[in-house]
């Protein structure tokens, strides 16, 4: 097919594909009579289908040429063949003599020897690979340059076609309905809680409902539009003073020069003129430059997929109306369903959601901090569910298990409403010990608090039993704006959260940011290793006007009462010397402006790394109380990073040498006479909890809901006896304390 023909033949073509779609009759005949059009069009002996029956495994699903009985028998794993190889890197194979490509696999039961022309391109849909589209021919010859770019487009419409259900079918047809099934998803938990509900999509899947466009002027007219309209949108925002310049700035100039980008309007117009509607064509060219980006090696090209994701379907949604902005009610109960979601973006939706489940995401992503602070459920890493989930499907989320089920059966939904049900149940008999001291049996009493963020999380300071803030993450404001906070808009913040204290003690820890925590405004750092890079502590000494800024901030909002600052990640006594010194610094700044000063001020560190574990005694008695920063602790011990799911779980808190780190903690802040609590997901575990105050731990600081179950069990073992069995099991050979100390809660009821 080439000029004016190739455009007419190709039309012709996507019209008869449209016109099958339309006809009524079962899936397979549509995909028996669509490979039938495809061979008789561009003149081939073989065309067939293979279609993904699971994310590994490609199935001949329909075929013109290859022997019948191989239909739905006939199957290759990702990768494997030429079909596997298409299938794998989403790029097409052209070929006159497929024997000898590399991988090729000879598939007797289908009868191709016969046939060693070869030309495979791939059925994807925005870089979802949904299988492989195949025409085979006697003739030993390559596909000509129009017939790899019709092939191309006729594979776009049977994306879209799939998208829309076209293949759908029973059990004998070995394609699924997609959007129809109840699905699992396993991904990793991000934030602990049961809950049901309704997904809310936070971009709504476009989807293209005319994939053939019939009339290639009034479509290219229509793409010219909507490419208007999205310029003049963008150069709006650029206009917009609230952007401020700076990097937002600039990713805006990004989209500005991608959406006048000539080349990419040609390509799309081009796919017009083939057939395919301004719509299917934008989502072609995604699709492939999409495939392109993600094999590219350098970081920079890769992070432009992102700015063409987000340009083309700001594009989509402007020339199909849906997604953003077209009235749609959020459901009862929503469950947020993302690809990934930044903190703003989330305290926008605030507590109006009962979970948030993300395709990518990680545990200690801005995301995670928030919907911490927000106490909902939270999975992360859950795979294909942005694609699969719909608006308005029936949804649980378990974020102690990390698992998610979409359109469960009846059977499934029965037992997740059981296990909430339960909880509910629980927490209503941890909310009768709220005003109760978490004394244990043997008269010792430990000190609960909680940890929080934001203002949303101070009314669970009285609700949850908590005797004070132990620990107050102050990054929050920061990663939510677009911009450096002003200092007067920190204190009123700050004092704001003392005053909801009510007189209950509050740590705030001054900025932690780095690592996985980046500001929007702030140069990321390519670094090899950032949790163990320019971080915390690290970065507030080295950039001392936002430390300072902050410190005046605290100190402002402390006037007239008692303040506690605490300083991250403080790997050496040196750090948290010349943090303190610039603290008095500041303080006698305020001094001499005249600000009201605090009445006390108690100054103390996290012990995150090994290291100062290890510090001299004058370090211990300089510091007014230090608090174990469990989470990185444990990480940097075992030298398991726990943003990585395949060894964050192989290590265990209770294990021998751990707890014989934090003895030796405990020992010497006895020993210094220096306060010492625990901070961390650990310290709300019961058993974990309950080893820690055995070891000696005195205060211990969790999320608001783990409070009531710690209590609970605290008020009824005798940490005198526990402290012996922890003792014994450090001597012995164990892996884990775990399987000891749950027996003996168990034998003591």
């Amino acid at each position: 097919m080439s000029g004016d023909l190739a455009e007419s033949e190709s039309r012709k073509l996507l019209q008869r594909l449209r016109d099958t779609l339309a006809a009524p009759g079962a899936s397979q005949d549509r995909l028996d009579n669509i490979t039938h059009h495809i061979a008789d069009s561009i003149g081939a002996e073989v065309c067939s289908v293979y279609l993904f029956r699971d994310p590994q495994t490609l199935e001949l699903c329909a075929t013109e040429g290859l022997r019948p009985e191989a239909v739905h028998q006939t199957r290759l794993r990702l990768g494997e063949g030429l079909v596997g190889r298409v299938a794998r890197t989403g790029q097409p194979i052209n070929t006159a003599d497929a024997p000898a490509e590399p991988g090729f696999r000879f598939m007797p039961e289908t009868g191709e020897e016969v046939y060693p022309s070869f030309l495979g391109v791939p059925i994807q849909r925005v870089g979802e690979k949904l299988g492989v589209l195949v025409v085979q021919s006697r003739q030993s010859r390559r596909f000509t340059e129009d017939e790899c770019y019709g092939m191309e487009v006729v594979a776009m419409v049977l994306a879209e076609m799939a998208e829309l259900g076209a293949f759908a079918g029973g059990s004998n047809d070995g394609v699924t309905a997609r959007h129809r099934f109840p699905a699992v998803f396993r991904g990793t938990s991000g934030q602990e809680g049961a809950a049901e509900g309704h997904v809310w999509l936070h971009e709504p899947r476009v989807v293209v409902t005319n994939p053939v466009g019939d009339d290639p002027q009034r479509e290219r007219a229509r793409l010219a539009e909507g490419v208007a309209m999205l310029r003049s949108r963008l150069d709006a925002l650029l206009a917009d003073l609230s952007l401020g310049g700076g990097d937002h700035a600039d990713v805006m100039e990004t989209f500005r020069m991608f959406a006048n980008s000539r080349s990419w309007m040609r390509r799309m117009e081009e796919d017009i003129d083939l057939g395919l509607s301004a719509e299917a064509a934008v989502e072609k060219e995604q699709g492939q430059a999409r495939a392109r980006l993600e094999r590219a090696t350098d970081p920079y090209l890769r992070e432009r997929l992102h700015d063409l994701d987000d340009l083309s379907n700001r594009l989509l949604r402007i020339l199909t109306g849906q997604g953003r902005d077209t009235g749609a009610e959020m459901p009862e109960n929503p469950i947020l369903v993302a690809r990934n979601i930044g903190p703003a973006e989330l305290l926008d939706y605030g507590r109006k959601l009962r979970g948030v489940v993300l395709s990518e995401g990680s545990v200690g992503s801005h995301a995670a901090i928030v919907a911490r602070a927000l106490a909902i459920p939270l999975v992360v890493n859950a795979g294909r569910i942005a694609v699969e989930a719909l608006n308005g499907d029936a949804i649980f989320v378990d974020g102690d298990t990390g698992i998610v089920h979409l359109r469960p059966e009846d059977s499934v939904a029965a037992a997740f409403r059981d296990k909430i049900a339960m909880q509910a149940e629980a927490q209503k008999r941890y909310a009768d010990l709220r005003g109760l001291p978490a004394v244990a049996t043997c008269g010792t009493r430990i000190e609960l608090y909680m940890n929080a963020g934001l203002m949303a999380d101070l009314p669970s300071l009285e609700g949850s039993g908590a005797e004070g803030v132990g620990l107050f993450r102050t990054e929050l404001q920061f990663l939510t704006r677009t911009r450096v906070p002003r200092r007067g808009d920190l204190a009123t913040l700050y004092r704001k959260v003392m005053d909801n204290a009510q007189g209950k003690p509050v740590v705030f820890r001054t900025l932690d940011i780095g690592s996985d925590k980046v500001l929007p405004y702030m140069k990321p750092q390519d670094e090899p290793n950032p949790a163990m890079g320019w971080r915390a502590i690290r970065l507030g000494l080295d950039k001392r006007g936002v430390l300072r800024m902050q410190l005046q901030a605290l100190l402002r909002a402390g006037a007239g009462r008692p303040l506690e600052i605490m300083f991250p990640f403080v790997a050496e006594p040196s750090e948290f010397t010349r943090a303190r010194a610039i603290l008095g610094e500041q303080l006698e700044r305020e001094r001499q402006l005249g600000h009201e000063l605090p009445t006390s001020i108690r100054v103390g560190a996290m012990l995150e790394t090994p290291s100062i574990a290890f510090a001299p005694r004058s370090f211990f008695t300089s510091c007014d109380f230090l608090s174990i920063g469990g989470n990185d602790l444990k990480q940097f011990f075992f030298a398991a990073d726990r943003e990585n799911e395949a060894v964050r779980r192989r290590y265990d808190t209770l294990s021998p040498a751990f707890l014989s780190l934090l003895k030796q903690i405990v020992d010497r802040c006895d020993e210094a006479g220096v306060p010492l609590s625990f901070c961390g997901e650990d310290a709300g575990r019961p058993i974990e909890a309950a080893t820690f105050a055995a070891l000696g731990l005195r205060k211990l600081s969790m999320r608001p809901a783990s409070i009531g179950p710690v209590k609970h069990l605290f008020r009824r073992i005798d940490l005198s006896e526990l402290s012996r069995v922890v003792a014994g099991g450090m001597e012995s050979d164990a892996e884990t304390l775990r399987p000891a100390i749950t027996d003996w809660l168990a034998r003591n009821g």
